[in-house]
């Protein structure tokens, strides 16, 4: 009882809810309220950080493949990587702006086409984890990006939402690469907004096929792929809604621009794709309706839905990929540095060397941690994971684009020069805040998704306030829940080494106060928080680290138990990474409970240059342009 009086002070009800409680019985027809702990334990890891509640059966242990995947991957790994190193001419590729076709046959020959295609239909069968661990080896972004934009989001629609008939006739060729295959989606009027594109698909009157018409830009794999995933718009019920289709260059009507020119990964086939009465069979449409039948007429109307399932699922090979980018950027930095000598000393042994070196590892060490954790949910089955996926891509493009900045620093002069690959490996990072969705419309995903789940229940927490006499009991259990919140400290993860004890309080501290400010801000902005874009962003961000948090912690406990021999390097790496994590996390908190007016600010200034468009301030000498 004294909880409950408590809960009532805090909460500033009328202290006759306190004697409701003791007399009156919930409804029957009305069904209780599930606890944070219980709401986030329906919900992916991620989404469960926006109630506030750190659910540590998800993410701990570290998840790990099965022996037979460990030694699969032990077998593969190593001629991949003796592959790149002896026959990849990654400068040639970047300077021709072509992958050789004898390269190309080596990748073929080792299965690289068919990495988690089954086996049955000529792939190798490989978990997410294992996808994962094999694209951190592909040294030459222009190969990476071929190969992952035929796997990860060229036949993946196939092999997700696929009828058998249709992975039966494709995904054989597709897995040798007999066959290559890409997505096609973006158009010039639409980028980012995919339920905007342009390109339609009309039905015949004989319902035997589509004709299909309009055009792609910046298509992956787009001058050579014989099989694309391509999304067009077509009636359903008189209104437009977008439809997924297998197209076949030997349909006809399909033909490919000239490649284009770009800042990185210029060995990559990248072109627009026009499609001039392209005649599609009815049995080449993708996806499903809610009968449970897939393909033909049944998936007319689904093609948003298997895009964003394509592109959700497939978002953390970018960041295992960048993983093992800035692990080769750090071998040879940090060899660089203890080589060159400066004021007789070696670059190694000062402090701002160390100070970027170390960064790099720390970050290295997180998307690691992050893509892994990530592909161990999905392979076990855990709830829709799409928010850690593309938390990896954010994490991994944007810690990869910094920690090659930084090694060119270090290396100087050197770094700057075309014959060393830095330059080159700055330029092919570029893309990877862009494509498979932007780093900023990845922000809005990450933080509207979390605030959804937080919005259900924070409405039904609502809704039970107004009319209290339904379930009294549950609100007493809510309004106590809430004061145990504010006075006790959080409890203990569960599976955390006893090393990392402080790093996992630190967690679960900013794990509630994330919750926290999630509920303020729904309070606050209610359903105009979609509009809320900066707020959106510091939120995003918290929760990103707060990820990295996990998994760090996860995995650095995991190595301490298994005693591995890194182990006492890997507890140092995560006490750090989560110490800054945790401050990060407190900015941006400070950020959003005090922003608004600079957020308005920021606004302002640039409408004022939208209205212009132009940089406005006289310049400074009085000689203006």
């Amino acid at each position: 009882m004294r909880v409950l009086q408590l809960a009532l002070r805090q909460n500033r009800l009328p202290a006759k809810h306190a004697l409701t409680t003791a007399r009156a019985f919930a409804t029957k027809d009305k069904p209780k309220l599930k606890s944070a702990e219980t709401a986030a334990a329906e919900v992916s890891y991620t989404r469960g950080l926006f109630l506030g509640v750190n659910n540590a059966k998800l993410a701990f242990p570290f998840p790990k493949p099965s022996a037979d995947e460990i030694e699969t991957l032990q077998m593969l790994v190593s001629p991949v990587i003796k592959y790149f190193q002896e026959s990849v001419d990654a400068k040639k590729i970047d300077d021709t702006k072509i992958i050789p076709e004898e390269t190309l046959a080596g990748l073929k020959e080792m299965g690289l086409f068919g990495l988690q295609i089954p086996e049955e239909l000529n792939g190798l069968g490989l978990t997410n984890t294992g996808y994962a661990r094999v694209c951190e080896e592909l040294a030459d972004a222009s190969i990476a990006v071929t190969i992952m934009a035929h796997q990860s989001i060229g036949l993946k629609g196939i092999l997700l939402n696929g009828n058998d008939a249709q992975k039966a006739k494709y995904l054989p060729k597709l897995a040798t690469g007999e066959h290559m295959a890409a997505f096609a989606l973006t158009e010039p009027s639409s980028g980012s907004d995919a339920q905007s594109i342009k390109t339609r698909a009309v039905l015949s009157e004989d319902k035997s096929h589509f004709v299909l018409n309009g055009g792609k830009i910046w298509i992956s794999n787009g001058g050579w792929a014989e099989v694309m995933t391509v999304f067009a718009q077509t009636e359903v019920d008189g209104k437009d809604k977008v439809t997924a289709f297998i197209v076949e260059r030997s349909f006809g009507g399909l033909t490919s621009g000239p490649p284009e020119d770009k800042l990185g990964i210029r060995g990559s086939n990248t072109c627009q794709v026009f499609f001039d009465n392209v005649k599609i069979p009815v049995e080449n449409v993708l996806g499903g309706g809610p009968d449970g039948k897939t393909g033909g007429l049944a998936g007319v109307g689904q093609g948003f839905k298997v895009a964003m399932n394509i592109l959700n699922n497939g978002r953390f090979g970018i960041g295992a990929a960048s993983g093992g980018q800035l692990r080769r950027v750090i071998a040879m930095t940090a060899e660089h540095a203890k080589a060159r000598k400066q004021f007789g000393a070696s670059l190694s042994e000062f402090g701002l060397i160390k100070e970027k070196i170390g960064h790099l590892v720390l970050n290295t060490y997180a998307i690691e941690s992050m893509a892994y954790m990530t592909t161990g949910m999905i392979d076990r089955g855990d709830p829709s994971c799409e928010i850690e996926a593309a938390m990896c891509k954010v994490f991994g493009s944007e810690a990869s684009f910094e920690g090659i900045n930084e090694a060119i620093q270090i290396m100087g002069g050197t770094g700057f020069m075309r014959d060393w690959p830095f330059e080159r490996y700055m330029r092919d990072a570029r893309i990877l805040s862009i494509f498979e969705g932007t780093n900023e419309i990845l922000r809005m995903l990450i933080a509207l998704s979390g605030v959804k789940t937080a919005g259900e229940r924070l409405s039904a927490v609502g809704d039970l306030f107004k009319n209290p006499f339904n379930d009294p009991g549950a609100i007493a259990s809510e309004l106590s829940s809430r004061v145990q919140k504010k006075i006790a400290s959080p409890a203990p993860l569960q599976g955390v080494h006893p090393k990392l004890k402080a790093s996992a309080e630190l967690l679960q501290s900013r794990t509630a106060e994330f919750g926290e400010a999630i509920e303020n801000l729904l309070r606050k902005h209610g359903k105009k928080i979609v509009h809320e874009q900066m707020q959106m962003k510091r939120v995003a961000d918290s929760a990103i680290q707060l990820f990295a948090m996990t998994a760090t912690i996860s995995r650095a406990s995991t190595a301490l138990t298994d005693n591995s021999p890194t182990a006492a390097h890997e507890q140092k790496v995560t006490e750090l990474f989560v110490e800054l994590a945790s401050q990060k996390i407190l900015d941006n908190l400070k950020a959003i409970r005090s922003s608004t007016k600079k957020d308005i600010q920021l606004k302002t200034i640039a409408d004022e240059v939208f209205a212009e468009s132009s940089y406005i301030p006289s310049h400074p000498t009085g000689v203006n342009s």
